[in-house]
């Protein structure tokens, strides 16, 4: 098997900044309101530019920082719940902007834990001999499927992609995936899609797109209880200990579920990379875009170990850890 390796990360979010204050224009809410329970201060909103524009903007930043010309990838996987249209695919949008005529490209669904498993697929492909250059995008325009009445959501989510470039390599990097998967808490959170309009139908639903509705306690229960536990599941089969990593970067979904979380683990917070304050909730693009951040901070130094863990609608889950 093929050492896989991250050689590149990229990230995009909208010029459009809408903050606390702005929202409880027209939604009974403000900003300690939303910062206390959330730790969310500001999001960024797309005036128009979409979520194929957003992913592409992102690789490219991957692209030239790994100095991998788009020829070169093998593969593009994109994960995404807020496609620009039901086909063609955002992960082929992506590669006829990019100009990556050689890649297969796919897009996937799982909500906010997507990266995850478009990393762990992509790796597989890689890991066997496949494939040698992947690159793996998350990109979300959440703001579509929002309710903007709704101070419960409308609150959370933000729109923007980030973007991975992971490489056959000699050096050890990808070190281990656990994911999972819960159908029965799909009422958790989910938006419904088109309904069934045909001509046989005989009692028709109006054809009102939904909004997405998300029952907080389950899921913090959900989160707090699961994802320890699942990032632990990462280090049963490795030489490596909890102690021995140098960031946690989590799903930025709420301050209070990786404060959480952090606790759970006995684990120092400090090493949890947090920037919701200024995003909010991106869904699927919220790992790379922390990603690619403390990446371009130059906080990631060579021979680190980071846990990557996301979680979401489906309920899905899932946590790997890397070697820088």
């Amino acid at each position: 098997m093929n050492n896989v390796k991250l050689v590149g990360t990229g990230s995009y979010v909208p010029d459009n900044v809408v903050t606390n204050h702005q929202l409880s224009q027209w939604v009974d809410t403000s900003d300690q309101w939303i910062y206390s329970r959330t730790g969310i201060k500001e999001r960024r909103i797309s005036n128009g530019i979409t979520a194929s524009e957003m992913g592409s903007k992102a690789s490219i930043k991957a692209l030239n920082q790994a100095a991998i010309d788009p020829t070169e990838i093998d593969l593009i996987i994109v994960a995404t719940m807020t496609a620009d249209k039901y086909l063609p695919s955002v992960a082929c949008e992506i590669q006829r902007d990019i100009k990556a005529e050689k890649a297969v490209c796919f897009d996937l669904n799982a909500a906010c834990s997507g990266f995850l498993y478009a990393y762990n697929v992509a790796v597989q492909f890689i890991k066997t001999g496949t494939y040698k250059k992947a690159l793996i995008v998350g990109t979300e325009v959440l703001s579509k499927l929002v309710d903007w009445e709704d101070r419960g959501t409308c609150v959370l989510f933000g729109d923007g992609a980030g973007a991975a470039i992971i490489s056959q390599s000699e050096e050890e990097g990808f070190i281990q995936m656990k994911m999972g998967s819960d159908g029965r808490m799909s009422k958790a959170l989910l938006c419904d899609s088109r309904p069934l309009n045909n001509p046989f139908i005989k009692e028709k639903d109006d054809l009102n797109l939904d909004y997405i509705k998300m029952d907080g306690q389950d899921i913090f229960k959900f989160v707090c209880s699961t994802i320890p536990n699942n990032i632990l599941d990462l280090f049963e089969e490795t030489e490596h200990t909890l102690n021995d990593v140098s960031h946690f970067i989590l799903h930025q979904a709420n301050k209070r579920i990786i404060q959480a979380v952090a606790k759970r683990l006995g684990a120092d917070i400090n090493k949890f990379f947090t920037n919701l304050d200024q995003y909010g909730n991106t869904s699927a693009a919220s790992i790379p875009i922390a990603l690619d951040e403390i990446n371009r901070q130059n906080k990631l130094k060579k021979g680190d170990l980071v846990v990557l863990s996301g979680f979401g609608g489906g309920l899905t889950w899932g946590s790997a850890l890397l070697k820088i």
